[in-house]
């Protein structure tokens, strides 16, 4: 596996038995992303993408094929070590922000660091420059609740970030944005890739946002076909 190759996917699939129902849900993907790329995969709805996306990101056990993710084979690990895994190398950004409404958005970004043990102290002071950075330094005692959706997808970016992994997984992370609050938002997504060298791969249906990025894969019917 080259070095610079910080996941890897070979012969992927993914089926679901329900009664006397197989459905094959992926086919054997094939995938590999190196440090700092920018991914975006497209595809019709019901052609794997989310899937592939919760297998990659250790949400859910692949049914045959392996995942390298940071030189660690993800199904050879599980329980508190996946975990430990997932929080220290990569970052999640969902269509819908799944920031913890009762939390400021402050605790809401420091959180994995406090999961991964750092003192109170330390994660604030770090959640606090990401959130200045990401435009949301006058928001930080603030709940999810008294923002604007580009603000809530700004915070969920930094929350994603804090740990500084080396991937980013998001699943249409500006489906629920108007395009001018979208285009803020992706347009973060570039600067902070290239600032923090960290990978990004993006399912999406947006086309300018699939354009922005480095390459451009497409599924259809559980395979990846270009």
């Amino acid at each position: 596996m080259n070095k610079a190759t910080i996941l890897q996917c070979s012969q992927l699939s993914k089926r679901y038995d329900q009664g006397g129902l197989h459905v094959e849900v992926l086919k054997g993907v094939n995938l590999s992303i190196a440090a700092g790329e920018r991914v975006a995969i497209m595809g019709a709805s019901g052609s794997g993408k989310s899937t592939l996306l919760h297998l990659l990101g250790g949400l859910e056990k692949a049914s045959g094929g392996e995942v390298i993710l940071d030189g660690v084979n993800i199904n050879q690990v599980s329980g508190g070590k996946l975990a430990k895994l997932r929080n220290k190398s990569l970052g999640f950004i969902y269509q819908s922000h799944h920031l913890l409404g009762e939390f400021t958005v402050l605790e809401n970004v420091a959180m994995p660091l406090l999961i991964a043990g750092e003192s109170v102290k330390q994660a604030t002071v770090r959640a606090s420059a990401l959130l200045q950075r990401v435009g949301l330094g006058h928001r930080v005692e603030h709940k999810p609740g008294e923002l604007s959706g580009g603000e809530r997808q700004r915070a969920a970016v930094a929350r994603a970030l804090i740990n500084k992994p080396c991937l980013v997984l998001a699943d249409e992370p500006t489906g629920n944005l108007d395009s001018k609050t979208a285009d803020q938002v992706y347009q973060l997504m570039l600067e902070l890739n290239q600032e923090l060298n960290v990978s990004f791969l993006v399912v999406t249906h947006d086309h300018e946002l699939a354009a922005r990025m480095g390459k451009v894969l497409h599924m259809e019917d559980g395979l990846i076909v270009a």
